[in-house]
C-alpha cells in the first residue's frame, strides 16, 4: 500500500460526518489540516487519542489547523463516540475503507504478534494548499497528539 509522502497531494474525499452530512477535504482549503486515522470509535486507544486532539483543539486551532478525525465507523457512531467524549472536532465515517487505503492508512498491520488486515494508525498534516506536510504511519494512540504537536512547532 502506497503511503503518502511530505510535498505529495492530498487525495480529495468526500465522506458522512457524524451528523450524516458530506465533508470534503477541499472544504478545508487555505487551512491546515490535521488528518488521523483510527480503528474504531470507543476503543480504549482511540479513545485516548481522540481525548487527545481534543484537550490540545484550541491550541492546535489557535495556530491554524482544523482537526478530522476518519474511521471505518458508521456516522451514528460517531455521534455517539463524539457526544460521550465531547468531542469538539470533525468526525468523518469510511466505511468502504477507500479513503482509507487512498491515504495509506489500511492495509497489513501486525496486531498481537499476528499479521492482519485493519486501519493503520496514522496521522497526516496537510498544508493550506492541500499538499502533504507531514506524514506518520503506524503511530501509537499514547502520547501522538504531543509528537504532532513538537513536529509543527507548537511543543518543545
Amino acid at each position: 500500500m502506497p503511503r503518502l509522502e511530505i510535498g505529495d497531494v492530498a487525495p480529495e474525499f468526500e465522506l458522512l460526518n457524524a451528523q450524516g452530512e458530506t465533508v470534503k477535504l477541499s472544504d478545508f482549503a487555505g487551512s491546515k489540516v490535521i488528518v488521523y486515522f483510527y480503528p474504531k470509535a470507543m476503543t480504549p486507544g482511540c479513545t485516548t487519542q481522540a481525548c487527545d486532539f481534543r484537550d490540545n483543539f484550541e491550541v492546535l486551532k489557535g495556530a491554524g489547523y482544523q482537526v478530522v478525525g476518519i474511521s471505518p465507523d458508521k456516522p451514528e457512531s460517531l455521534q455517539k463516540f463524539a457526544d460521550k467524549e465531547g468531542l469538539n472536532f470533525t468526525l468523518l465515517s469510511d466505511p468502504d475503507k477507500k479513503v482509507l487505503e487512498e491515504w495509506g492508512a489500511f492495509g497489513e498491520k501486525n496486531n498481537y504478534g499476528k499479521v492482519v488486515q485493519g486501519v493503520i494508525r496514522s496521522t497526516v498534516v496537510v498544508d493550506e494548499s492541500g499538499k502533504v506536510e507531514l506524514a506518520k504511519y503506524n503511530v501509537k494512540a499514547t502520547g501522538h497528539v504531543v509528537r504532532i504537536l513538537k513536529d509543527v512547532g507548537l511543543a518543545s
